[in-house]
């Protein structure tokens, strides 16, 4: 006699009980106590004087396109420009490389002639004031502290821009050179020594 086992499969098996779900682990003092870690939505440091000097520098001279000849150690500089014959202009300057108020002013100086454009300005005592007058206007754009030593600066230099046109034998100075018609006390005492120091000593 057949039994209800004997009509089952052979290889049937009875399903296997489910399994329990799994338990949270319990925590650890130290899983416990670590901080959960939040993105962090603070600002970027500020840049530095350096950089905004060194920014300042290459955009600049890019936007300008003036190349540096030479980084000078001294407070002084020059810009000139060659023209080649095949039409192409290079812009040049030697100027120092800014650090501060003084060696951005003389530098900013530099590019103010090539910003300006050379033999616009007539007489050159003219020119070297609009390039000065550029030069302090950009430091303020860019937010730079124009210095008392550098508007002393500025005014030697054109005093002395002046006097040298007028040793050159210009008539007639511009309106706005006028306030530089007069040499400063310590231009003079400069301009004498160095005549001083030329002078051959007797033998």
């Amino acid at each position: 006699m057949l039994t209800l086992w004997d009509l089952l499969p052979k290889k049937w098996k009875p399903p296997a009980p489910p399994e329990p779900p799994p338990r949270a682990p319990h925590p650890t003092p130290a899983t416990a106590s670590a901080p959960v870690r939040q993105r962090s939505n603070a600002p970027h440091a500020a840049p530095t004087m350096r950089d905004r000097y060194e920014t300042m520098t290459r955009k600049l001279l890019t936007r300008h396109g003036v190349r540096v000849r030479k980084w000078r150690t001294s407070m002084s500089g020059v810009a000139w420009q060659v023209t080649y014959a095949d039409g192409t202009i290079s812009r040049l300057i030697e100027a120092p490389r800014p650090k501060g108020p003084m060696s951005a002013a003389v530098f900013l100086h530099e590019i103010g002639h090539h910003a300006i454009g050379f033999n616009v300005y007539k007489p050159r005592c003219l020119e070297e004031l609009r390039a000065w007058e550029w030069a302090l206007a950009e430091m303020e754009r860019q937010g730079l502290n124009i210095t008392d030593s550098v508007r002393k600066r500025m005014d030697d230099s054109l005093r002395y821009a002046v006097a040298k046109a007028r040793r050159r034998g210009l008539k007639r100075l511009p309106t706005d050179l006028l306030p530089y018609a007069t040499t400063s006390p310590r231009l003079v005492n400069s301009s004498l020594a160095v005549l001083i120091s030329s002078i051959p000593s007797a033998v």
